[in-house]
């Protein structure tokens, strides 16, 4: 209370006064402090048990979410403490991620327009995703989930516009440059019975040279009491991992449904060796209310400049597409 010259007194609006108000924001500080670190540093959580790491970091541009909801509650409060502490975790996050939001410049030569699709195997459209697929105007376009009969419809309406494919199981490429050298790449985890191919390797000649473009579809993950349940996609990753290391050609592009972000650790055996998007979230699942993106384009000796994402399809998942310059 401030005390007026006639001796009356009149309510005053403190920030942070001197006691008991003074503390009142320091629960907050401490929590921006806590998140910050977390989005700094997230592979300090260790990934057991329940491979909790690899599900903080699935999720892990969402953090920012937490630190707007601490904002709002420390203007509640009327904390000035709080809300000086909370300018770390959003310098943190911007750092980590701002530099996704702003599209970047037209890279112009030596570029390639790629396209990535989990096309879904129960799509009841595969024509029409098909069409909106080449709508894109891409040089590249990988699929997975390629089943009988709608592969079919794939290969008749991509191929009118693509005249070089390959196809192995159920992933598949289609270019608008000659392909050749294509063969399985084997990425199963031990113990999974011989089935469908879900690894593509072809040699693409481009009017840049020659690139490697990988083809891929990791084993899906599941979310229970017991964590993130991730055992067979990390294996059969260290195993993409290792043949993209044994590539001789310099240029290299990898396109497919990874099943995890970029900041999963799970996802270390190709993310050490290769280049992510550099623009772009294109959160590509689930199609309905997408909160991440496991559909990713990758590269070596070739930046990923931006990645965003196309309009539904019939699949449960949405389409990328990545602008790739050659090195």
């Amino acid at each position: 209370m401030a005390e007026r010259a006639d001796g009356g007194a009149t309510a005053t609006t403190k920030w942070d006064a001197p006691g008991g108000d003074g503390r009142r924001g320091l629960v907050i500080a401490a929590l921006a402090v806590v998140v910050a670190g977390v989005i700094a540093f997230p592979r300090a959580l260790p990934n057991s048990p329940g491979r909790a790491g690899s599900l903080l970091e699935s999720f892990l541009p969402w953090v920012g979410v937490v630190v707007g909801l601490l904002f709002v509650v420390a203007l509640v409060r009327r904390s000035g403490v709080a809300l000086v502490a909370l300018l770390l975790p959003v310098a943190v996050w911007v750092q980590g991620f701002g530099g996704l939001l702003p599209p970047g410049p037209d890279a112009g030569t030596r570029e390639l327009l790629v396209v990535q699709h989990n096309v879904g195997d129960e799509n009841p459209d595969p024509a029409g995703t098909a069409r909106a697929l080449v709508a894109a105007g891409a040089d590249l376009v990988a699929l997975e989930e390629l089943v009988a009969p709608a592969s079919l419809a794939y290969e008749d309406v991509l191929g009118a516009e693509y005249p070089h494919h390959a196809v192995h199981g159920t992933v598949g490429l289609w270019s608008t440059y000659p392909v050749g050298e294509a063969q399985v790449v084997d990425i199963r985890p031990r113990g999974v019975e011989e089935g469908g191919s879900r690894g593509l390797r072809a040699v693409v000649d481009t009017p840049y040279g020659d690139v490697a473009a990988y083809v891929a579809h990791l084993p899906s993950v599941r979310v229970g009491p017991g964590g993130l349940a991730s055992c067979l996609r990390d294996e059969s990753a260290r195993k993409l991992g290792d043949a993209v290391r044994a590539e001789k050609v310099e240029a290299v592009i990898l396109m497919g449904d990874l099943n995890s972000t970029v900041d999963d650790r799970g996802l270390e055996p190709l993310t050490s060796q290769l280049y992510v998007a550099e623009r772009g979230f294109a959160f590509s699942f689930p199609a309905t209310f997408p909160v991440a993106r496991i559909d990713q384009v990758l590269a070596r000796s070739a930046t990923v400049g931006h990645i965003r994402t196309l309009p539904a399809t019939g699949s449960d998942h949405l389409p990328v597409a990545a602008r790739v310059t050659l090195s």
